[in-house]
């Protein structure tokens, strides 16, 4: 009889100091950022903006897809059958990536979301994810499709240190030659004017409507992705 009562004293003991471990070490909600826009419209440059001013980790997908990829995993095989063939990535794999990635420590206090969710299903799984209390905040950079013709098909790259100048923005001082290094300047496959249209179609067919879908649930905050990137920045501060 006493050793049972040891056990059960023991037991309780450990379950009461396990439980304690699982708390959360702080009380603050997770807050969820996400960047909606068009490409082009500058949302990897706020990106690095806000991950600065707010230390949480950006997480893209493209970054989600090349980290898989370069590692070999079983997500990252999956994934890349899809791309070598020129098909989407299925919803069901890019969410099984993104969950991996944000169950990662450095996620626990929130994290910036850049290119997902893409659409209106990965949202609601999204949502679904997320606990109570967990702020969400969603911006969308606005930029009309000539600007993004513009920035994208104007775009100028180094073949030696990849810095990038734009014929209509940022135009080199010698003409096909790089400012920072002399190196000889190439115009991308994929920022071809024809590349970038159907770009804009995918964005216009897929993600746009996630636009409604935050502004229904009144956590969408919309910027004028046109302006200057310092006073972009200065608008999207208020909302980290």
């Amino acid at each position: 009889m006493l050793r049972l009562i040891s056990v059960l004293l023991v037991f309780a003991v450990t379950f009461s100091l396990g439980a304690s471990t699982m708390e959360p070490k702080n009380n603050h909600p997770k807050k969820v950022i996400i960047l909606l826009g068009p490409p082009g419209s500058g949302k990897g440059t706020q990106a690095k903006r806000i991950m600065q001013e707010s230390g949480i980790p950006h997480i893209s997908t493209g970054d989600l897809f090349r980290d898989n990829i370069s590692k070999n995993t079983e997500l990252g095989q999956k994934a890349k059958s899809y791309m070598n063939k020129g098909n989407l990535v299925p919803d069901e794999v890019v969410l099984d990536m993104f969950f991996d990635r944000v169950s990662h420590a450095d996620c626990q206090s929130g994290y910036l979301l850049d290119g997902f969710p893409r659409t209106i299903p990965q949202a609601e799984a999204l949502d679904k994810y997320l606990q109570n209390g967990t702020q969400v905040v969603a911006i969308n950079l606005t930029v009309s499709d000539d600007v993004v013709m513009k920035r994208i098909s104007g775009r100028l790259s180094c073949s030696h240190c990849c810095h990038v100048h734009n014929e209509h923005f940022s135009p080199p001082k010698v003409e096909g030659k790089c400012d920072k290094c002399g190196g000889h300047l190439v115009k991308r496959d994929d920022d071809q004017p024809e590349v970038v249209k159907e770009r804009l179609n995918v964005y216009n067919k897929q993600t746009a409507p996630l636009i409604e879908y935050y502004e229904k649930k009144g956590v969408l905050k919309t910027i004028d992705g046109e302006q200057d990137s310092e006073e972009i920045f200065k608008q999207i501060k208020p909302y980290l």
